[in-house]
């Protein structure tokens, strides 16, 4: 029987590294070229710290859990954060307007061609802008990667994108009337509930197999998986937008329409790069979704992660804002020609094996 673990050369072999460098040095070219465009817009750079007392609240997001250890031996958990949102927002309730972070980031269950235990995520935030802003600056970024490494065009899963083409902007009701001939609204109260028989009968009508045990989430995240990603940032980057409130834990309402909110995804190639929200700042409807994302957390896998209350504390004192998470690994795949996550990172985390 062969041993899997040596299957693959190691990265840090000199064959191996040689094939990467292209890579490497194009991701640096373009983290410097990312930090000069944010200097240049009066951001500040920021550093949170990667343990927290709770690493995210969303449910189907998996943490990476370890010990502090006091002076007098006894352990209380923490968390490697899943994302710096958390630290990020404490520091614009402490006053700052414009900040940028790169973090490395953790999360659990997540490992192949577009998904590493440990990634570097961009997150950015405006105080007193709207997230359409976020629209903006997320299409200067993909367009100054593409001319930072010279070139015209990504390319990744026999689809391709051009960086410097008008955006699609797409609502995530109408993608869903589009590519799957569903009426999303339709299953959706004006105060934000949703009507998991509705959507059923909707996607069994439309030849999409459904569970006895699937929840409205369940079904929602199946037509987006099967249905509508594979649509999306093919020809141009396509700006997914306005998600129904009950996928949008951290986003407020839209003005105009109490059953969405604003919160935008953005896709190149089929491919996820960046999650942004019009944040919420009403704590207790903050403590409200976690606690309903905690619980469906519990439901599928037996675990909950606890509330930072600290956050929520922060919460209240936080101004309008709009903040917005970029995949900055896989972006750089999409601009260098990588086939692979790991091949753009320079130290890949060790591959675990189990059994």
């Amino acid at each position: 029987m062969t041993d899997s673990r040596q299957s693959s050369p190691s990265w840090w072999r000199r064959s191996v590294h040689a094939d990467r460098r292209p890579f490497l040095m194009g991701r640096n070219r373009i983290q410097a070229a990312f930090r000069a465009l944010f200097a240049e817009h009066d951001f500040v750079e920021v550093d949170t710290a990667t343990l927290q007392v709770s690493p995210g609240n969303e449910a189907h997001l998996h943490a990476f859990r370890t010990d502090a250890i006091g002076h007098d031996g006894t352990a209380a958990p923490l968390y490697l954060h899943t994302s710096p949102e958390f630290a990020c927002k404490k520091l614009l309730a402490a006053g700052e307007t414009r900040i940028a972070c790169f973090a490395h980031v953790y999360r659990n269950r997540e490992r192949g061609p577009l998904h590493h235990p440990e990634f570097t995520m961009l997150e950015w935030y405006r105080v007193g802008e709207g997230y359409e802003q976020l629209m903006l600056d997320c299409v200067d970024l993909i367009a100054l990667a593409a001319r930072t490494v010279g070139t015209r065009q990504f390319a990744f899963a026999g689809k391709s994108v051009d960086p410097f083409a008008e955006p699609e902007r797409i609502s995530v009701a109408d993608a869903f009337a589009q590519h799957a001939g569903i009426d999303l609204l339709a299953t959706i109260a004006t105060d934000g509930t949703t009507d998991r028989n509705a959507l059923a009968g909707q996607l069994a009508d439309a030849g999409i197999r459904t569970a006895d045990d699937d929840t409205w989430a369940d079904l929602f995240s199946r037509v987006i998986v099967e249905k509508v990603e594979p649509k999306l940032g093919n020809g141009r980057v396509t700006i997914l937008d306005r998600y129904p409130v009950a996928e949008a834990a951290l986003a407020r309402p839209c003005p105009d329409d109490p059953r969405v909110a604003e919160r935008f995804e953005v896709y190149a190639c089929g491919v996820e790069l960046a999650n942004a929200f019009g944040e919420l700042t009403d704590p207790a409807e903050q403590r409200r979704r976690f606690e309903a994302e905690m619980a469906e957390k519990n439901r599928v896998y037996g675990e909950t992660y606890p509330l930072d209350e600290d956050f929520l504390e922060a919460l209240a004192e936080m101004p309008d804002a709009s903040g917005i998470a970029l995949g900055f690994d896989r972006l750089v795949m999409l601009a260098t020609g990588a086939l692979r996550i790991d091949q753009v990172i320079w130290a890949p985390v060790a591959e675990t094996h189990f059994g």
